[in-house]
């Protein structure tokens, strides 16, 4: 080596002792190891061989006269320098003003505050003491720049020079810091080289009194390697599938992708790749469009994860596991459920040319919610359903939150290019969700080859952000008044109408309140009784809840008091289908299955269910129209085995009729016929009752309750069971109530039962279905 010369061309060096985000740098050889000498700057040196050598702690460098050295090895470590950890029980030296950071840190998440995670030890800086509309600062002390690199976890709110973690120098910003409008604190650091040497301080900021008004911030530590870094995948594509493997570590990072060194501007996604040797499950991307082009996959890696994690992804022409799809444990037999990923809300259910269209919300790369996108699936018959790719995908203005899709037969919009009519899809741009934080907008997609492919409207957004967290636009075409209708949820219980001649250019026409429910509108004609001459328009929203009235293609008038048609459980969002043919008749309706939080699907690489579809009538009552939800008749066909009991009275006594029968796959009918007013009758599925109580003219099912008067003397029940969940339906579908249950492996039982008084069981049909994957 020369005098002089660099330590850096000799040290051989590996990253150990993450917790305390350290630099090892390990001699190749250790039986070399000779001397390990301490100096000032906190710097370990190690040297290796038997000549002499000097160390310069300023310059890095080494210096040696030795004429017979044969190879030096050197560790030089670099100490983390803590700034603060906020641990400790008080702010220790740190000056705070006005309210919001309190005289002390918190220990995570305050009261009415979203979950606050990703902070490490007992304490961090969170400005949300008062909530939203308290202010402040916290002010460090002085203290000198030694590193190259200030890091720290931060969260909260994303407001420039209102939310947000300055570093001063002088009284003077340099550097900046906001949090990204989530409660989550992740690494963020500032590259502070150039300033080493001088006296600096650290301001957290709290200016702000609207949402994400607040500023999480931990564990500020000078270091000489950064916290988080670029890592990159590089494939030649030859293959149509990109196996990703996924860990269950909510934490995910944006991917952006590029196609032969260009970034494309319309795909980005957010996924938790695992370390080696620790995958939950195995996803994939489909990259057929992209073969025979070299894609490159870009994302964050923090320092306390494996930067080999992309090592792992391979190419092949099926998906990994593909023989097992639809096999899983608890997988759904007859409701669509993704192949992989988190499900949600229904969006732009459509028919065109025999073809069912089903969209929804979709996170391909996680098992739980984020990252949306339009999953997409097919059915010629609304039960047997193919998955397809993905048919809208993330981009710059945000991922793809809920919404409709049209078939455009007067191709008012100009899209259609071939036989096929345009399907349009319009969804809410999530540009909240988006790497670089916008406004949410509404937006447009359009496929010209009858719903294979979409391509995105190259004037989005079509409708511009209009107040708080504007979304899910429902789309149709208003005959009488030659225009298309567009329903979108602003904010609190206020929804907006709006009024197009081509899709793209919209006009306000009127807002309305409803304050029984949020988000998911839908806006739908029935008549009552089947008599077209006596329509009523529904007004839907998310939770079920509706309002009857009419529509004159602008404004909405609701007649009477808002009612609710589910039951209970565990629907939401549901859609009607747009475009079914007048010669159907029907109008049919589909739900998301929403958890609600439960584990329900836990161990499995998906995650979600919808409803099985049913069609909505409306129905005079002694109260005014109802609506109504049924089965589609086409699960008659999944019908393998028919069970048929004769007409009975069932006592207090009575055996249970469906002993040593499997609550697994079944479509079950009851008809009971009332002898006086004081028994309680019905089913028990693995423990949950669904229940009549006579006397006080009440259906109970799992602790929900709904009238339901018989009919000449009688009540019907039917229960679609399929695996984990239980669509429960009494009164010809006055009451509906869709809700998962307990796995058939803890209890599968089922049992038909009275209690208090007898009663006429007048029918019991117990039908076995076939799965829909087979």
């Amino acid at each position: 080596m020369e005098d002089g010369g660099s330590w850096l061309e000799y040290v051989h060096y590996e990253r150990v002792d993450k917790a305390n985000r350290g630099l090892s740098y390990t001699p190749e050889h250790t039986s070399d190891l000779v001397s390990n000498v301490w100096i000032n700057g906190g710097y370990s040196v190690v040297g290796t061989g038997t000549i002499d050598f000097e160390f310069d702690a300023v310059t890095n460098r080494v210096s040696t006269e030795s004429e017979n050295e044969r190879f030096i090895r050197l560790v030089i470590e670099a100490d983390d320098i803590v700034v603060a950890d906020f641990d400790g029980g008080s702010y220790a030296g740190w000056i705070a003003t006005g309210t919001a950071f309190g005289s002390a840190p918190a220990t995570g998440t305050l009261p009415n505050q979203q979950p606050v995670t990703g902070f490490e030890g007992a304490g961090l800086v969170n400005s949300y003491l008062g909530g939203d509309p308290s202010t402040g600062t916290l002010t460090s002390p002085e203290f000198t720049i030694q590193r190259e690199y200030i890091n720290f976890l931060i969260g909260g709110g994303n407001h420039q020079g209102e939310t947000c973690v300055n570093l001063l120098i002088d009284g003077v910003v340099v550097r900046t810091q906001t949090g990204a409008d989530e409660e989550q604190l992740k690494w963020a650091y500032w590259d502070v080289s150039d300033l080493i040497g001088q006296s600096a301080r650290i301001e957290i900021v709290d200016d702000s009194t609207g949402s994400w008004g607040h500023i999480n911030v931990d564990s500020m530590v000078q270091s000489d390697e950064q916290s988080w870094r670029e890592i990159e995948l590089t494939v030649q594509v030859g293959k149509k599938y990109l196996n990703i493997p996924i860990e269950n570590a909510f934490d995910p990072e944006w991917v952006y992708l590029y196609v032969d060194g260009e970034e494309t501007m319309d795909y980005y996604c957010e996924l938790e790749l695992a370390d080696p040797a620790h995958a939950d499950f195995w996803v994939y991307m489909d990259v057929e469009r992209y073969i025979g082009h070299d894609i490159t996959l870009v994302t964050r890696r923090d320092f306390t994860k494996d930067p080999a994690a992309f090592e792992q992804c391979y190419q092949s022409d099926e998906p990994l596991d593909g023989a097992a799809f639809y096999q899983e444990a608890t997988r759904p037999q007859f409701h669509f459920s993704s192949r992989r990923g988190w499900i949600n809300d229904v969006n732009g259910p459509v028919y065109y040319n025999g073809t069912y269209h089903l969209f929804y919300q979709h996170n391909p790369y996680g098992w739980s919610w984020g990252n949306m996108h339009w999953g997409h699936a097919t059915s010629t018959d609304l039960i047997h359903w193919i998955e397809a790719v993905d048919a809208v995908l993330p981009d710059e203005l945000g991922t793809i939150y809920s919404g409709t899709a049209v078939v455009d037969e007067l191709n008012t919009g100009g899209f259609q290019t071939g036989s096929d009519l345009s399907i349009v899809a319009f969804y809410t741009a999530a540009g909240d969700h988006a790497p670089e934080k916008v406004l949410r907008s509404q937006a447009m997609a359009y496929s010209t080859d009858g719903g294979a492919t979409f391509a995105k409207y190259a004037g989005n957004p079509v409708l511009d952000h209009i107040a708080g967290g504007n979304r899910d636009p429902k789309v149709f075409w208003h005959p009488e008044s030659g225009k298309w209708v567009m329903v979108l949820y602003l904010e609190g219980s206020t929804f907006a109408f709006f009024n197009s001649p081509d899709l793209k250019a919209w006009t306000e026409t009127s807002r309305f309140e409803f304050s029984a429910g949020a988000e998911c509108p839908d806006l739908f004609p029935l008549a009552v009784d089947g008599d077209t001459n006596t329509l009523k328009w529904v007004f839907w929203t998310g939770n079920s809840s509706y309002s009857l009235g009419s529509f004159d293609g602008s404004a909405f008038t609701p007649e009477g008091d808002v009612k609710m048609l589910y039951a209970g459980g565990n629907g939401y969002a549901a859609q009607t289908f747009n475009n079914v043919p007048a010669s159907d008749g029907r109008l049919i309706q589909i739900s998301w299955m929403n958890s609600r939080g439960a584990a329900v699907f836990e161990g499995m690489p998906f995650n979600q269910q919808m409803s099985f579809p049913v069609e909505l009538t409306l129905h005079s009552t002694t109260n005014g129209p109802r609506m109504r939800a049924w089965p589609v008749d086409e699960i008659e066909s999944l019908h393998a085995t028919t069970q048929s009991f004769p007409g009975q009275l069932l006592t207090t006594s009575s055996a249970n009729l469906l002993a040593g029968m499997e609550s697994d796959m079944q479509d079950v009918h009851a008809e009971f016929e009332l002898v006086n007013n004081s028994a309680t009758f019905g089913f028990e599925i693995r423990g949950v009752e669904f229940i009549y109580h006579a006397a006080t003219r009440q259906i109970e099912a799992d602790g929900n309750f709904a009238g339901l008067e018989p009919v000449d003397g009688k009540i019907n029940m039917r229960l679609l069971i399929d695996g984990v969940s239980v669509e429960f339906f009494a009164g010809d579908g006055q009451v509906y109530l869709p809700m998962y249950l307990a796995p058939p492996e803890t209890n599968s039982a089922m049992k038909i039962f009275t209690r208090d008084d007898s009663v006429t069981l007048k029918t019991l049909e117990v039908n076995g279905l076939d799965s829909v994957w087979d």
